[in-house]
């Protein structure tokens, strides 16, 4: 991994795996990143435990999403991946490492890590918060430079801010550069605590759908904790739903939505499962040749359906130019939701 040193990834757990997730094609063999086996937590001051036997296994440039009610375990669960919090029991390895035979300050510095509350350090610039895990591994000021304005571009940030000060940039700028941060050293793994909840929700999402598309085009492999589900659905390759420190189910998104493992998961992924699965598919992929009656909506091929099926009920019309592609009508996204 170019930029990236002090970190072991040897023994890589290597299998075939027929992969639903977006991540990778049917059948691919694809590598393990990430592996809990049998993990726990018991605090000395609770009765029962925080998190009680999880397994999950996590593939190379997955963004796995951990959701589910307050307490139930998702945090504990990261901040065990990285030794912020230390396990009872079980093992964690990252890279096929066991993360327990590792210096702590080591690993942390080679996986990034985004919070809530995106922790830049008030009294440093733009730029110097950026280059943090940079200058502590000791890159060359050319380096870091190089990196830090490339991470400038990657992350739409005018370079004119890179001489500011925390306070002096708003919460999606914030948040883009403690993502900056994070990514500075180019580690393979990140862990992502809620990093949306601290901006509004228009910015929220648009901010979902530019990081998304950023870390999969790096091929970063992702933790992710969220309590909102729409969210996991959005963000996640893999959805984790958590309760009561026990793994409920852990599936694609499109497979959450259409088989519930059980009556707690129909009730927290909502009763709107059909429309949430129409988010996960645009208009470019039902699309048909034909043609749309005169004043019909124009669509891009992106759209996803929910949006398209929102355009149309707002217009009143049957159907919708997909630029470029074709048409797509009400009876064919009525068709997607109610596929199994």
């Amino acid at each position: 991994m170019p930029g990236w040193s002090g970190f072991g990834l040897r023994g890589y757990d290597v299998r075939a795996h027929e992969g639903l997730g977006r991540a990778g094609r049917v059948g691919e063999a694809v590598t393990v990143m990430i592996s809990l086996r049998g993990v726990s937590k018991q605090f000395p001051t609770s009765s029962g435990a925080a998190v009680n036997n999880l397994s999950l296994d996590i593939n190379e440039g997955e963004i796995a999403v951990l959701v589910g009610p307050s307490g139930c375990g998702k945090t504990t669960t990261m901040r065990m991946i990285n030794r912020l919090i230390e396990p009872s029991a079980g093992q964690i390895f990252v890279g096929g490492t066991d993360v327990m035979s590792q210096d702590p300050v080591v690993l942390r510095r080679g996986i990034g890590y985004v919070i809530q509350s995106i922790g830049l350090l008030p009294h440093r610039t733009i730029e110097q918060n950026i280059a943090t895990v940079p200058s502590l591994i000791g890159w060359d000021d050319a380096r870091i430079a190089a990196r830090v304005r490339e991470l400038t571009a990657l992350l739409d940030l005018d370079e004119e801010l890179l001489q500011r000060y925390p306070g002096e940039l708003s919460g999606g700028q914030r948040q883009r550069v403690g993502v900056a941060r994070a990514l500075a050293a180019d580690p393979p793994v990140m862990l992502m605590d809620e990093p949306f909840g601290a901006v509004d929700p228009i910015v929220r999402a648009s901010l979902q759908a530019e990081l998304g598309a950023i870390l999969r085009r790096l091929a970063k492999t992702v933790i992710f904790v969220t309590h909102d589900i729409d969210e996991a659905i959005r963000m996640g390759d893999l959805v984790a739903i958590m309760k009561d420190g026990r793994l409920v189910q852990c599936a694609p998104p499109e497979h959450l939505l259409s088989a519930p493992a059980d009556a707690f998961v129909a009730d927290f992924v909502g009763a709107d499962r059909a429309l949430k699965r129409l988010a996960l598919s645009t208009a470019a992929d039902i699309a048909t040749s034909g043609e749309a009656p005169p004043g019909a909506p124009t669509v891009a091929p992106t759209t996803s359906l929910r949006e398209v099926l929102s355009v149309l009920l707002g217009s009143g019309a049957d159907a919708a130019w997909v630029a470029g592609t074709g048409v797509i009508t009400l009876a064919a996204i009525r068709r997607a939701a109610a596929k199994p």
